[in-house]
């Protein structure tokens, strides 16, 4: 008797794993943890790679979904802040805005 029926128009699973998929650390040559997870500072999020940060359960392995969000606005801040250093920096060197902060995105697989 605990079956119950909801109609709705989209259901979202919300599902942890075991661990970040392999092929992505393996390719950026991210560091790991213990657990296999991405290692990545908690509040900081950078990770072992300049300019790739991680959080949520890649970060820290399966947790609650309100943890994900946390780390997910955190990432956010903590990208944007490295992003405008990295264009102050430039400004500062005089470099161009052609290439700077983004110039070796190319360099990444195009399969991740």
């Amino acid at each position: 008797g605990s079956e119950r029926e909801w109609p709705a128009d989209l259901v979202v699973l919300s599902m942890g794993f075991v661990s970040p998929e392999a092929y992505i650390s393996q390719e950026l040559g991210l560091d790991l943890d213990q657990r296999s997870n991405i290692h990545a500072v908690y509040g900081d999020y950078r990770t072992s790679v300049e300019g790739v940060f991680a959080g949520g359960d890649c970060r820290r392995g399966q947790s609650l979904v309100v943890w994900a969000i946390h780390e997910g606005r955190g990432v956010a801040e903590s990208c944007d802040a490295y992003l405008k250093q990295k264009r102050e920096d430039e400004v500062a060197a005089g470099s161009s805005a052609a290439g700077g902060a983004f110039a070796n995105l190319s360099s990444i697989s195009p399969n991740i």
